[in-house]
């Protein structure tokens, strides 16, 4: 038995809206995952967006762990830290009761081992690693909470932050970072400390991890505050890394190679003065970036971006069709798929709102491989008639993303679109209620329509609306691409016209695939110039 999941682009703009709320994070994990798989986005664009869509408390303690899961792997801890954090304190006697009850606060030094200690409330390592090991919390040593919301802490307004936070341990201000290079990510914790005059690592990590390092010229010498020589000096320093911060922040950096110090990576007086972040000392928290990393470390939150692409008519794959579909192979054809459909009444309006024009984007750089791709892409559209050159006021954006495969698939940039486009309310099915009607049924065909969206063809004179640039020029489509707001709902009401006589007695169709279902054998598919792709079709 084969069952069809709900797929499509109807819901991808939902995903940017939908937040967590008062709900568990099992719960809205739920709908964020129906969601994500009809987007399209890769697992860092995913955690990114799920991350934004939490509860600021649960985004606080998800801030300051290590950023090298897979999507699926970060939604998990979340879930569990959310669960733990739902829990109740447990009550505790007094007597026999090893609480460790944070310490005073002291401005004191006890130890000028540590750069940048805060106070005497310390943990040793020992202890640290005692409470992480047992899930405790670090500040006040019992179970069942985090540090964030320990009811041993006096309440305090909370802090208006802008980007993530990088909770403070209590002894240094560390960060949880990924070094890279074209053959490296490590992720790492590294200490910030406004007294090292230098971005340094440590020999053993250079070693360890085959970092390529180069030489100083000349090399750096160290003196300590009397003015005596430390050392031998400073005679290497790493290859240009790229270093990120938690989800956002990226940015080149050279570390200089030394033996001395314990911590793996420090990021002196140079990266703060550069970075001059924002940091609370009576919360223990990084809280903002600055305007400098704004405009040169920060890449912004993902947004919808919708995808359109062609198929390229090649060589079809070698496809095993079934002895009583031969007759039929003509649907399964990709030649005639990529030819231009005729105007249908279905045809795609695109309506405007009163007095609204669609906006003009910029001519996004490509690489060597994109440009490449990029001129096959404009090359077969404009010979299927999908496309033509274009002389509108307006254009939208052009790019590709990295496919699972790891092909390129292009993509129109609509988002401008969109927004001064009146929406068609046409309905999507209801998949729940649909999948109810496979209770009694013993055969399938699963159809999945190649070139689907492209069988649409967009109505006479709303071409100019769709148009956009690229350094090949400017283009505009003739066919429905995947990005419009409206291609969804257009598409479902164009098969649902086909199929009116067939829907809920042996045909269910949600956008551009089709299950056929029967308690015996019966022939359920339709010619109506509909193509279909048989290498994703399953048949009974």
């Amino acid at each position: 038995m084969t069952t069809v999941p709900p797929c499509g682009h109807g819901m991808m703009t939902q995903i940017i809206k939908i937040k967590q709320g008062h709900r568990t994070t099992a719960e809205f994990a739920i709908e964020f995952r129906m969601l994500a798989a009809q987007s399209g986005w890769n697992d860092v664009s995913l955690k990114a967006m799920f991350y934004n869509s939490l509860h600021p408390d649960l985004q606080t303690e998800l801030a300051c762990r290590r950023n090298d899961s897979s999507f699926s792997e970060f939604v998990s801890v979340a879930i569990k830290i959310d669960n733990l954090m739902r829990q109740p304190p447990k009550r505790r006697s007094d007597k026999g009761s090893s609480r460790h009850l944070p310490a005073p606060t002291s401005t004191a030094t006890t130890s000028s081992e540590e750069p940048m200690q805060l106070s005497n409330s310390r943990l040793s390592a020992e202890e640290r690693e005692r409470r992480r090991s047992q899930n405790l919390c670090y500040y006040c040593g019992e179970s069942g909470h985090h540090s964030l919301g320990c009811p041993q802490k006096t309440q305090t307004k909370p802090q208006v932050n802008i980007n993530h936070f990088f909770q403070l341990n209590n002894r240094t201000l560390t960060l949880p970072v990924t070094l890279k290079n074209d053959t490296l990510s490590l992720t790492l914790t590294v200490m910030v400390d406004s007294g090292a005059a230098l971005n340094i690592t440590h020999q053993d990590i250079v070693e360890k991890y085959q970092i390529p390092v180069q030489p100083c010229t000349p090399p750096i010498r160290i003196k300590a505050i009397d003015n005596a020589l430390i050392g031998e000096g400073i005679f290497h320093c790493t290859r240009t890394l790229t270093l990120q911060v938690g989800l956002m922040h990226q940015e080149s950096i050279t570390l200089y190679v030394v033996n001395s110090p314990k911590h793996e990576v420090i990021l002196g007086f140079p990266w703060l003065s550069t970075h001059d972040p924002d940091i609370s000392w009576k919360s223990g928290e990084l809280t903002r970036w600055s305007n400098f990393c704004l405009h040169n470390c920060l890449t912004p939150n993902p947004q919808p971006c919708f995808t359109t692409s062609i198929e390229s008519p090649d060589s079809p794959k070698s496809i095993n069709l079934p002895p009583c579909y031969q007759d039929l192979s003509e649907v399964f054809s990709k030649t005639k798929a990529t030819q231009l459909p005729p105007h249908r009444p279905w045809d795609c309006a695109i309506d405007l709102l009163p007095n609204a024009m669609p906006p003009k984007s910029k001519v996004y750089p490509l690489s060597k491989n994109e440009s490449q791709a990029m001129e096959e892409y404009i090359t077969e559209a404009l010979d299927s008639g999908f496309i033509r050159p274009s002389t509108s006021p307006a254009a939208a954006g052009f790019f590709f993303v990295e496919k699972k495969d790891g092909g390129l698939r292009p993509c129109i940039d609509y988002r401008g679109l969109n927004n001064v486009t009146v929406k068609f309310r046409y309905p999507l099915p209801l998949v729940p209620a649909a999948l109810e009607q496979l209770r009694e049924a013993t055969i399938y065909t699963k159809l999945d329509l190649r070139s689907a969206y492209n069988l649409i063809r967009i109505k006479e004179g709303d071409e100019w609306k769709t148009a956009f640039l690229t350094t090949r020029g400017h283009h505009e489509y003739q066919v429905m691409p995947y990005g419009l707001a409206n291609s969804p709902a257009v598409f479902q009401s164009f098969i649902n016209e086909i199929f009116k006589d067939l829907l809920n007695q042996y045909v269910i169709a949600y956008i551009d695939d089709i299950l056929i279902y029967s308690k015996t054998e019966v022939e359920h598919i339709q010619h109506n110039q509909l193509y279909v792709k048989a290498e994703k079709c399953e048949f009974h």
